[in-house]
C-alpha cells in the first residue's frame, strides 16, 4: 500500500508540474500530458480505494 501512495504522490507531482506549464504558459502539449495524468491518478486512486477497503476488513 506505501508502493502505491508513492505511486500516486508522483503522479500528482506530474500533473501539477503540466497543468501549470499549460495554464501559465499556454504550452498545449502539458495539457495534453496533464490529461494524461489524470486518467492515470484515476486507475491509481480507483487501486487505492479497493487495496484500502481490503485492508480495513483484516
Amino acid at each position: 500500500m506505501k508502493d502505491l501512495f508513492e505511486k500516486i504522490s508522483s503522479e500528482i507531482e506530474t500533473f501539477k508540474t503540466e497543468a501549470e506549464l499549460h495554464i501559465e504558459k499556454g504550452n498545449k502539449a502539458a495539457g495534453t500530458r496533464a490529461r494524461k495524468s489524470t486518467l492515470d491518478l484515476e486507475k491509481l486512486l480507483k487501486e487505492f480505494r479497493k487495496v484500502s477497503v481490503e485492508e480495513s476488513k483484516k
